[in-house]
């Protein structure tokens, strides 16, 4: 099977070669060249048009949706008329809906399948996949969903995954804004933060995320597993989501605001728990 690996960024490459490690063939494009370059396994292209030539698969795993789009238009042309198009990168409601209309437009199976999870799970090959779209593209698709994650959630028609997506980065953005005030507010009042950690630990009111990003919290450094720009961009698409909808959602607006405020004081390429740097 040959697969082509559109974007090889924080999340990206780790999927690139894992899904090379599984077996099969991968060619990949990033726009700076240099991070598809040296990939184990993984064969470098000049053109998003090279990579896909060819290609059983297609996987999009870009910044947004303008990125995906952009791309996309560049090499469909190239997709092989038997191709899947698997779209697994966190773009939103109405830019999927554009994309699944660009692929139909083509004759491409469009796979909508973003996942679950960071740096960190992305290399190990731990990722969740929220996979929606036409059954048999999806069965076609089961050996890279087995490859880059440790679980796929098997959803309906393409967009649904995105839905669930969202919904579940309205969940993380809320925890960790949360914590973020919550280690503030300690060192506030005189409370170590620590001993809240220490507290929580074990029990059903510290999930493993406190103590992974209280830590960094508490320290004030944030190597990047999931940029703090990266979750403003999808707190806005939770915004776009429930403004079409007619929902309101108060807490997600503070969060924009937070990461709004934290990004302007130069933290926007740290990790997401630099959030709390909103209160300092």
């Amino acid at each position: 099977m040959v697969v082509a690996v559109l974007g090889t960024g924080t999340m990206g490459a780790p999927m690139a070669t894992n899904v090379a490690a599984a077996g099969m063939t991968v060619r990949a494009w990033n726009r700076t060249r240099e991070h598809a370059q040296g990939l184990e396994g993984v064969e470098a292209l000049d053109t998003p048009a090279e990579a896909v030539d060819g290609a059983d698969l297609v996987v999009t795993m870009l910044a947004d949706g303008e990125a995906v789009e952009e791309v996309a238009r560049q090499a469909i042309d190239s997709f092989p008329a038997d191709a899947a198009w698997l779209q697994m990168s966190t773009v939103g409601i109405a830019a999927t809906e554009r994309l699944a209309r660009l692929a139909d437009e083509h004759g491409t199976a469009f796979v909508d399948a973003p996942v679950l999870g960071t740096r960190q799970p992305a290399e190990q090959g731990q990722l969740v996949v929220l996979a929606s779209g036409p059954n048999d593209a999806r069965e076609r698709a089961k050996p890279v969903f087995e490859a880059v994650g440790s679980r796929t959630v098997e959803l309906g028609a393409a967009g649904e995954g995105t839905r669930l997506k969202l919904v579940a980065n309205a969940w993380i953005a809320a925890l960790v804004s949360g914590l973020a005030e919550t280690i503030a507010f300690a060192e506030a009042i005189g409370v170590d933060p620590r001993a809240f950690l220490d507290a929580i630990e074990g029990g059903a009111m510290g999930p493993p995320y406190a103590q992974l990003k209280g830590k960094m919290m508490i320290e004030g450094e944030y190597p990047q597993a999931f940029a703090l720009s990266l979750l403003r961009k999808d707190v806005g698409l939770v915004l776009e989501a429930a403004e079409r909808h007619g929902f309101d959602a108060p807490l997600a607006k503070l969060v924009a605001d937070l990461a709004d405020r934290a990004i302007a004081a130069g933290h926007g390429d740290d990790d997401m728990a630099a959030i709390v740097e909103a209160y300092r």
